[in-house]
This record gives C-alpha cells, sequence and structure tokens, in this order.
C-alpha cells in the first residue's frame, strides 16, 4: 500500500520485525521518507513496499535485464552522507549483488558515478560512504549533494541473472537543532540547558 506525502508516492511500514533502530543517532538521520523510489523491475510481491519495510525477512527482487535499478528521487536537493544495503549470500545465494554502482544528479539526464563497490558474499549490512575529503587540504569532509541517488546492481554473484536486496537506508548527516542561533547549545548536555535547546 502507499501513500503521497509532499507530492510523492511513498509505501506503508509494514508492523513486522525491526532489524535496527531508525537510524537516529547524533551524527545522521535516515531520510529515505523524504524521497520517492522506484525500481527498473520488479516481481509482483517482492518491490519497493517489501525494500523499505524494515524486515530482513522480506526483498525486492529484479524481474529484467541487468542492470537493476533502485532510484531515490527527493523533492529538493538533499546533503547524503550514507548508504546502507542488507544482503545476505547464505539465502539468496546467486541472487546477491556482487558489484554496485552508485550514480547521483540533479535528474536522471546528468547522474555520474560517484563510486563503485565489489561485495565477497555479504551477511547483513553493507555500508557505502559517500562522503570524501575536501580537495583544499585542510581535511574537511565534503559530503554529496543530490536530488537523485540511483544504486544500480551491474552483476550478482555466480553469474546470476536477478538480485535480491533485502533493505535500502539512505542518511544524511544530522543538522544542530541551535544553528544558527549565535550560540552554541548543543554543546551542553545537562538536563537543564538542554531543555533550552529547541523551539517547541
Amino acid at each position: 500500500r502507499y501513500f503521497w506525502w509532499n507530492g510523492f508516492p511513498h509505501a506503508e511500514m509494514s508492523e513486522t520485525t525491526l532489524v535496527e533502530s531508525k537510524g537516529e543517532d547524533s551524527e545522521r538521520r535516515e531520510i529515505g521518507n523524504e524521497a520517492a523510489w522506484t525500481l527498473s523491475s520488479a516481481k509482483p510481491g517482492n518491490g519497493v513496499e517489501q525494500l523499505r519495510d524494515d524486515n530482513i525477512e522480506t526483498f525486492w527482487q529484479s524481474d529484467g535485464v541487468s542492470p537493476h535499478m533502485i532510484n531515490v528521487q527527493f523533492y529538493k536537493k538533499m546533503r547524503i552522507k550514507e548508504l546502507k544495503l542488507c544482503c545476505d549470500f547464505k539465502r539468496d545465494e546467486s541472487y546477491t549483488p556482487n558489484k554496485i554502482s552508485i550514480r547521483a544528479g540533479t535528474g536522471f539526464h546528468d547522474l555520474r558515478e560517484v563510486q563503485v563497490v565489489e561485495l565477497d558474499e555479504p551477511d547483513g549490512w553493507v555500508v557505502i560512504d559517500l562522503t570524501t575529503k575536501a580537495s583544499d587540504g585542510t581535511g574537511n569532509v565534503k559530503i554529496l549533494r543530490a536530488h537523485v541517488v540511483q544504486i544500480a546492481i551491474l552483476s550478482s554473484h555466480q553469474n546470476g541473472r536477478d538480485t535480491h536486496v533485502r533493505q535500502v537506508k539512505i542518511y544524511g548527516p544530522r543538522q544542530s537543532s541551535t544553528k544558527g542561533f549565535g550560540t552554541e547549545l548543543s554543546r551542553f548536555n545537562t538536563v537543564e540547558f538542554l531543555q533550552f535547546s529547541c523551539i517547541r
């Protein structure tokens, strides 16, 4: 089942077994629910809803010609820090992704490859860091900004034709709620100070 939010269709989350926390921590936040998700192909009953239902017992299964693609389209340009894919070679065997290309852009017309990842019989969550070091020599981290992220499965293990991906998470950096107020309230960590760190 799907619902509309910010002008885009979204798969409803099922109340099945959660495989991890919601991804909310001091450094990042899960932003997948702010995007529209589409697939290059899918076997009936194994589509976007299964890819995003927080249950590692379900999975997306492609049903077409390689490369198999997961498209994540945001309504505005987003800062993207990390991708996580759940893959299970022991259960999926030849359906398990082997070589993955991560592409990003302002639209499908200008996607560029930002990273290629090769997996060797993965068992669980595969973390793909999308940050890079700034070229100015300062050591600062540069975070990817894009409207569209495409995950292209270029090949599967044992020359498999189709692919299984059990879950995908996409993360952006968490911004301090006090940024821009002229003071670093977020430095305080006592209850007395933190109660004033955000506007209710």
